[in-house]
């Protein structure tokens, strides 16, 4: 069993980093793995573990999904999930929410419970509302953080930007891999624009015969790109291992424009924590439920990446 998670991808340097700073990033990192971890060890499927481990990223103000996301340029909050099964290639998502407080649950009703694979806006929020999750007035998903992030952004004062994308990859016990991301998009979008994240085979992807992809980054390029699922189809049709096929797919993205990362695991326990950004939150915690925390693009990851 293995779990992999990402927190999102971008100019993240150690010279913008207090460590106070550093601290909080990577006790909420292990902390998220330790709540996907403890679905695995108890022999809980993948899919509850990718769940798992993003619905505490989106409860946490640190991370821009859920809780933490970021406004839109009209001031309000906007999120997307999506979710996938290795084992079935059953997928849900959902896409500019504004009353689910975690969207990734929100994706996976759709999933289970609805006859389709992404809804969107006031019908997303009614169907979640309709099956019973907890719905919160959009009061909640405002932070004083993001708040000013968006003022900055509006006055042309913010330097750099973070690809602020949560995500999770697991293989279980049973060898069955799933896929999960959440964000809130970008600072200062446009109301009604959505992302990689909620678009199956672009932000998020799992395939037991190939691989489980999140991507975090600039979603207009992975959606062109169709970034996720290359990955698995470079893995499948060209038997490229999964570090060489994320390095290629990313590599393709830059050259047009787009940075990034992803995270990627098959069923042999290989994986990848890839990104083309000055840095990416990451982490992994393995059968030996030793964990590992990554911030910075120079650290390095003793991981086994094929």
């Amino acid at each position: 069993m293995f779990l992999v998670i990402h927190g999102g991808a971008g100019t993240i340097t150690r010279a913008k980093m207090t460590p106070e700073k550093e601290k909080a990033y990577r006790d909420e990192l292990n902390s998220a793995l330790d709540a996907g971890y403890a679905v695995l060890k108890k022999g809980g499927a993948a899919l509850d573990a990718v769940e798992a481990s993003v619905v505490f990223m989106e409860d946490s103000p640190w991370f821009n999904a859920g809780k933490g996301a970021v406004f839109t340029h009209e001031g309000r909050n906007e999120m997307d999930a999506s979710i996938m099964d290795g084992g079935t290639r059953r997928a849900g998502a959902v896409g500019a929410v504004t009353t689910i407080k975690n969207p990734i649950r929100g994706a996976r009703a759709v999933m289970e419970r609805s006859k389709h694979v992404l809804l969107v806006g006031p019908g997303a929020d009614a169907f979640a509302k309709s099956v019973g999750l907890e719905i919160v007035d959009p009061s909640y998903f405002k932070t004083e953080r993001r708040y000013q992030e968006l003022q900055d952004e509006l006055k042309k004062e913010r330097q750099g930007f973070d690809h602020g994308t949560v995500g999770a990859v697991a293989l279980d016990m049973n060898g069955n891999l799933a896929a999960a991301t959440s964000t809130g998009g970008k600072t200062n979008k446009l109301t009604g624009r959505i992302g990689d994240t909620p678009i199956i085979g672009a932000g998020t992807y799992a395939d037991n015969r190939t691989c489980a992809v999140s991507a975090t980054g600039d979603g207009e390029y992975f959606i062109r790109g169709v970034a996720s699922y290359d990955i698995a189809a470079l893995k499948q049709y060209k038997g490229m291992g999964i570090k060489q096929a994320a390095e290629e797919v990313l590599g393709r993205l830059k050259a047009d424009g787009g940075t990034g990362g992803v995270i990627v695991l098959d069923r042999d326990g290989n994986f990848t924590m890839s990104f083309t950004t000055e840095g990416m939150y990451r982490g992994y915690v393995g059968d030996d439920g030793i964990k590992k925390t990554f911030i910075y693009g120079d650290e390095s990851e003793t991981a086994k990446t094929k």
